[in-house]
């Protein structure tokens, strides 16, 4: 039974990527620590790494790794504190180099985002050419690098991005789309991990071309939902649009601690002070939230988060702690804990109107 083919919406899109954001504007800020093997974060043996410059990547070191491990990799690597207020204010004005371009412009996080040029406001037809303008303004501007992927869609223009790094950037035309992916390693795609990765590997599906072999039937018995979704974009087919206005869903701090709690007097105490931060997130951004979440995570690494919905949106430190101890004596912690966290959502946020996609030809300039 032959898979019937949703229209696809053809479209020009860039995505932007920092080039090791954080490291660099760390670099950037601090001569001594150019050409330097360094990580933002992570500097306490419990500490993880937020982010790691290209010469500390070339020892092995990455994000999301235990600060313990990255200096075993690399014993001469610099810990940095993160500075989220200067990242985030210059992320402000490299957001308004892409907003001279498009009004379609979706944020991913503070280093990267989706910039639809279709139609642009310098009426460039040449996405490609847009995209260097861009990176080239970016570091006029900034002083910081960036690469970019540019393709028909999100999903190929985001795993373009990642060819040329860093400082660079890959065009994948029209007509090179399905060559593209069936060439690209299965790992490459975006939205399979580490464990999906395994499973595909034991299926025999190494590649695109592997992956445009089997059935939606097939994948859906596998992957489950995912499985339509790998059938279509391996076929170029991934009509997600550029949605101006991401709609954030929860809002949350947690710390990593040096010493393990055990007394749930010092969890109380640690939570007081997560709270007060939380609290001055939510009020900065004009936020309140119905549902408070308390996460745990034990020393042996297991986690647990508890949930309690509230009739009325709430953002003050009082409130949200009067949930989170009735959280926390739901049940007597199983464990020391090494890591705590709050978060709000269910927000009073509302979704704004969604833009609908372009139809193009499909055959034009890129």
């Amino acid at each position: 039974m032959e898979s019937p083919e949703p229209q696809i919406h053809l479209r020009k899109i860039i995505h932007v990527d920092m080039d090791a954001f954080y490291a660099s504007v760390e670099q950037l800020d601090n001569p001594e620590l150019r050409g330097k093997a360094l990580a933002v974060g992570g500097g306490e043996s419990r500490g993880v790494v937020a982010a790691a410059s290209y010469e500390a990547r070339k020892f092995g070191v990455r994000s999301a790794m235990s600060g313990f491990l990255a200096k075993k990799k690399c014993p001469h690597l610099i810990f940095v504190r993160p500075r989220f207020e200067r990242y985030r204010e210059i992320s402000q004005r490299i957001r308004e180099i892409f907003l001279e371009y498009t009004d379609l412009v979706e944020p991913l996080s503070l280093d990267e985002a989706y910039l639809d040029v279709t139609q642009n406001k310098k009426g460039n037809p040449s996405a490609s050419l847009i995209a260097k303008e861009i990176r080239q303004k970016i570091f006029d501007k900034t002083g910081l690098t960036a690469s970019a992927g540019i393709s028909i869609n999100k999903f190929i223009a985001k795993v373009a991005s990642d060819y040329n790094k860093p400082n660079g950037q890959k065009t994948v035309n029209p007509d090179e789309v399905l060559e593209f992916l069936e060439n690209l390693p299965i790992g490459k795609f975006y939205g399979v991990g580490k464990v999906t990765e395994e499973k595909m590997y034991q299926l025999g599906i190494f590649t695109g071309a592997d992956l445009k072999l089997k059935t939606v039937e097939y994948l859906t018995e596998h992957f489950g939902k995912s499985g339509a979704y790998y059938y279509y974009v391996v076929r170029g087919i991934h009509n997600g649009q550029v949605k101006p206005d991401r709609l954030v869903k929860s809002v949350g701090t947690e710390h990593t601690f040096s010493e393990n709690l055990v007394s749930e007097m010092f969890m109380l105490e640690k939570l007081d002070d997560i709270a007060n931060e939380l609290e001055r997130r939510l009020k900065k951004k004009k936020i309140a939230g119905k549902t408070v979440t308390l996460k745990i995570k034990y020393s042996d690494f297991t986690q647990q988060t508890r949930s309690k919905t509230l009739p009325y949106f709430i953002s003050d430190k009082s409130l949200m702690l009067e949930t989170v101890k009735e959280l926390l004596y739901q049940e007597k912690p199983k464990d020391s804990v090494r890591l705590l966290g709050i978060s709000l959502s269910n927000l009073n946020t509302e979704e704004s109107g969604v833009k609908k996609p372009v139809a193009v030809q499909l055959k034009f300039e890129f």
